[in-house]
């Protein structure tokens, strides 16, 4: 034997000596059961306190080298883990450790990871791929977030869609109607009026594989083939536009089949960018069926050399928009600009326009196809052979708007690969659906630094969230709540690049833990706190960047579904996950983030000269977010009939602007910081008329939003009863599939066709409800104008705080709509949105015992104060005594009809139509009240024909009020809300 074999086996057997001796110690020493119990028992007791579930259990105990390690159950992994109670989790362990482990350490795992590697700021391997110029870039933005989300590019998705049942041989959604909606409408209703614009507010890129525009039209413009006469024109300057080598987009079809591709069957135009001389232009000019607002998409190729600022321009009603496109990414797909208001017809003035100018000259500039509007379903599907009994199926589409149907079908429509969407080979659509999400996000980043695969678009994506409502009744209307869903057990822990996955773990913490707290403080001070899941879910172990799939509440739980159908609770909720969005980013890129503001309140204009208005606003401080405080403000302006420009910077909370006489102009504020822009604020409009006849002040107190109206009657029969209050949507809802039809609580769920207690209608699934709309002083004065009139207006809240005096005007006009006392959810913090607050009661009575004279208007003047369940002597006493009514019924007309009749006050003539019922042009309203005379020379000027019941009123004294039951913004023609105001303005300014 050599020496160097004697020396090696000797070594070996030194180290198996060892070993043994290691092993003896580790089997020698270990705790005692009462203390492993004990230990048990406190954790157990610490994640009660986050999540319910099961006790906690030590699984093993490891002492090596001075250290005892815990191994927990799965369980304890399942709570939020911050610096602090990380700490004490550790401080107590330690003191239920016997005396002779007092100078040990100790270390705690559960489900792989020490308890301090879930704290979101304990990961020093950070996931960062941001470049230096973004997919977008909109140059007339005239501010940057530089501590937002500025450059990042974010991928999210809003759940399920309507999809294609082979078994069945139709379209369907994937889950139940309940409760007025269905999940794959409803968190719709958070994603796209609410988390998306944060998002973007913020400075993100946001991409979506789902259609985002709710609009039903849709134009195509291509160089290839167009439509509707729609054109397509190039204009040489000095570099030519040339046909590209490899194939692009053209719609030559009107519906596609499983695997074919639109951006493969046509051709795309090429230009060389230059940075000085004469410009070459292609101009897309929409032929628009019909004026309104539309989301704008542009397409183009990734080329080698392509260009990274491609200046595109669009023209709209409100002017013209300016982006920097970077095409050395996305290219082959449909890129989302915005949405923009355009004036039906063909006209240069609504259109795209693109430019070769560049910062550097010499690279490559391509041109495809440009969508406006959404649009309906074009994909076509048929059921598999096997299935169909040897019938003859004809493939066929959904009949739906695009908006409502699942990812896979708007994946194809965009360009995307078939191995994307079609995982099963077109066979399982369902499966196909849910699977396409994760699999696109790692095709859009493919070829970045997050996957470094050559087929994909490029764009490095730092993030993606599924955004799902989940399943589960509780008894005794106890809440669901917020479950976390990450993946982090694949691939040796790790991404694709080499970045750990416990990230996705600490977005899913982060997130969830910035909704629990905002309900809870906001809303719901019970809401349920569910576990962060570390589970295989396809679409938060698929993306190879930190993801998390939140399943916010249970839309099968009335109790959830009470805060879930109001929108005020759906802004809160997306403004929580916009938060832990950024605060996550912010600490992958190691920045300091700042939150942007809250819109701004006490709105109002005052003129200042006949051609000069002064615009004041208050701004809005978030108590729990110290860095959303504003520090300037952007001035939105639209003159008469257009739209809202790209705003204008203003360093205070006051501006003064010149007007033209006789026009009509509007505005809104945005309050603006380093982290991005609020929502904006009400609009409020102003004319100044050349030979007025006198001048009106407009108050806009109906500022509700809210669920519609809900009962319970113990544990027999619960819901929403919409044909009493549908609500108020904010703005526009797109959740809304019909009403509820099964209020039986012990209804079971049989399937989705036969869903149980909550079961809801169908009838208005594919209609965008309109809502609040906060823009009728606009509706008002336009009919104040028409009479001869000025008029300027003011928030409600402007008036209550002194901002705005109502005796520096002859007449008030205030808009109260669907104004109403209302409880959110349980009701667990002070209702909301009454009609005369105490302060808005008083300022009325000094200005009309002053001779100011008043109308109002609103589907609740009368059943809010007399019919609220509380009855307040002082406010009866207002409405008698001083606006000159009574009520005398709630829900008085059924047909959205009011008749004039004969009375001392000829205010019109005729019959009157309003909106009753959701559509798509007005909210309705579906329980006007009744209201009669209240007082001397108080008389009824309208009935409801159906009953006979007053419907508005007129008085004289010595000042002078209109009230109406119905509110005057929702009545559907246009010359009779001329005619109307015409009337009352007559009366009250006629000398008598």
């Amino acid at each position: 034997m050599s020496f160097s074999k004697i020396i090696n086996r000797s070594t070996a057997l030194l180290f198996i000596f060892i070993t043994c001796l290691s092993f003896h110690e580790l089997k020698a020493q270990n705790l005692p059961k009462a203390v492993t119990a004990d230990i048990s028992k406190y954790l157990t007791s610490v994640a009660r306190q986050e999540v319910a579930g099961k006790a906690i259990a030590i699984d093993s105990v490891i002492i090596a080298k001075k250290t005892i390690n815990l191994y927990a159950g799965v369980e304890l992994s399942y709570i939020p883990f911050r610096k602090k109670n990380v700490n004490e989790i550790y401080a107590q362990v330690k003191r239920r450790l016997p005396k002779e482990y007092k100078n040990y350490a100790v270390a705690i795992y559960t489900d792989k990871y020490k308890i301090e590697d879930y704290i979101p700021s304990s990961l020093n391997d950070r996931f960062t791929n941001r470049l230096d110029k973004p997919l977008i870039t909109n140059t007339s933005r005239p501010f940057e977030a530089d501590r937002g989300l500025l450059g990042h590019h974010l991928a999210l998705w809003q759940s399920h869609g309507w999809y294609y049942e082979q078994k069945l041989g139709r379209w369907q959604w994937q889950r139940a109607r309940i409760f007025q909606t269905v999940e794959d409408l409803y968190t719709q209703s958070y994603v796209l009026p609410y988390l998306v614009p944060m998002l973007e507010n913020a400075g993100a890129n946001v991409l979506l594989p789902r259609e985002r525009d709710t609009q039903l039209r849709e134009i195509i413009i291509d160089n290839d083939h167009n439509r509707n006469q729609s054109t397509y024109k190039e204009k040489k300057g000095k570099e030519k536009w040339v046909e590209g080598e490899t194939p692009g987009f053209a719609n030559l079809k009107g519906t596609y089949q499983d695997g074919e591709n639109p951006f493969k069957t046509g051709t795309f135009r090429q230009t060389t960018t230059i940075s000085k001389g004469k410009e070459s232009f292609c101009e897309w000019i929409p032929n628009i069926p019909e004026t309104g607002k539309y989301g704008v998409y542009i397409s183009y190729q990734t080329l080698e050399n392509s260009t990274d600022d491609a200046l595109y321009t669009v023209y709209h009603l409100g002017g013209e928009t300016e982006f920097k496109i970077n095409q050395t990414m996305g290219g082959g797909t449909w890129i989302f600009l915005g949405f923009f208001s355009f004036e039906e017809g063909n006209n240069d003035n609504c259109k795209v326009v693109l430019s070769n100018k560049s910062h550097k000259s010499g690279r490559v500039l391509t041109a495809d196809a440009v969508k406006i509007g959404g649009g309906m379903g074009n994909i076509a599907r048929s059921p598999l052979p096997k299935e169909t009994n040897k019938i003859n199926y004809q493939p066929t589409t959904s009949n739906y708007p695009r908006y409502t149907e699942g990812a896979r079908y708007w994946l194809q429509w965009a360009g995307v690969p078939d191995t994307i969407y079609s995982r099963t080979a077109g066979e399982n659509d369902y499966s196909d659906d849910f699977q396409s999400r994760g699999f696109w996000v790692n095709y859009i980043a493919g070829g970045s630094s997050v996957l470094p695969a050559k087929d994909g678009l490029n764009i490095p994506i730092d993030l993606a969230m599924a955004f799902h409502s989940d399943a589960g009744i509780t008894p005794n209307d106890s809440i669901i709540g917020t479950l976390g869903i990450c993946m982090t057990h694949i691939n040796d822990e790790k991404f694709e690049n080499g970045k750990p996955r416990l990230a996705s773990r600490h977005l899913a913490d982060m997130i969830t833990d910035e909704i629990i707290t905002d309900i809870r403080q906001n809303y719901e001070p019970n809401w349920t706190r569910r576990p962060i899941w570390n589970r295989s879910y396809s679409e938060a172990r698929v993306p190879e960047v930190p993801t998390m799939l939140l399943e916010l509440l249970s839309h099968q739980n009335f109790a959830d579904m009470r805060y879930g159908l109001d929108p005020q609770f759906q802004f809160t909720v997306s403004r929580s996950v916009y938060k832990g969005i950024l605060k996550f980013v912010a600490h992958q890129y190691d920045y300091d983030y700042a939150v942007q503001p809250l819109p701004v309140t006490g709105f109002s204009l005052d003129f200042v000269t006949d051609t000069k208005v002064r615009l004041n606003w208050i701004p809005t401080l978030d108590n729990t977010e110290p860095t959303a405080k504003p520090t300037k403000y952007v001035v939105y302006m639209r003159v008469d009939n257009g739209d809202f420009d790209n705003g204008e910077i203003v360093p205070y909370s006051n501006a003064q602007i010149e007007i033209q006489k006789d026009k009509i102009y509007s505005f809104k504020v945005a309050a603006v910081n380093d982290g991005g822009e609020s929502f904006p604020s009400e609009i409020l409009s102003v004319c100044r008329k050349s030979n007025e006849k006198g001048s009106v002040l407009v108050v806009n107190g109906f500022d509700r939003i809210s669920a519609p109206a809900s009962f319970t009657m113990q544990d027999s029969i619960a819901g929403f009863w919409d044909g009493i209050d549908h609500g108020v949507p904010d703005k526009s809802q797109y959740n809304y599939t019909g009403s509820q039809y099964e209020f039986r609580r012990d209804m079971p769920y049989m399937g989705n066709d036969t869903p149980g207690f909550g079961g809801s209608n169908a009838d208005f699934e594919t209609t965008v409800v309109a809502g609040n709309t906060f823009d009728y002083p606009y509706v008002h004065g336009k009919a104040i104008v028409k009479a001869g009139y000025s008029f300027i207006s003011t928030s409600r809240d402007a008036v209550i705080n002194g901002q705005v005096n109502l005796n520096n005007y002859p007449l008030v006009d205030l808009i109260l709509g669907k104004q109403r006392q209302t409880d959110i959810g349980r009701g667990y913090f002070i209702p909301d949105f009454k009609t005369f607050p105490a302060e808005l009661q008083s300022k009325i009575t000094d200005y009309c015992k002053q001779g100011g004279n008043i109308l109002v208007s609103g589907a609740f003047v009368g059943s809010d104060l007399w019919n609220n369940g509380n009855p307040q002597r002082e406010d009866i006493d207002f409405a008698s005594n001083i606006l000159k009514y009574k009520w005398q019924a709630g829900r008085a007309s059924a047909t959205g009809n009011a008749n004039s009749v004969a009375s001392p006050f000829p205010i019109y003539k005729g019959e009157l139509e309003f909106y009753n019922r959701p559509n798509t042009t007005s909210y309705g309203v579906e329980s006007p009240d009744a209201i009669e005379p209240s007082g001397d020379n108080s008389y009824t000027i309208f009935r409801y024909p159906e009953n006979n019941l007053s419907a508005g009123i007129a008085s004289q004294t010595n000042y002078k009020t209109c009230v109406l039951g119905f509110p005057f913004e929702v009545i559907e023609e246009e010359d009779q809300r001329n005619d109307l105001m015409k009337g009352i303005l007559s009366f009250m300014f006629r000398k008598d």
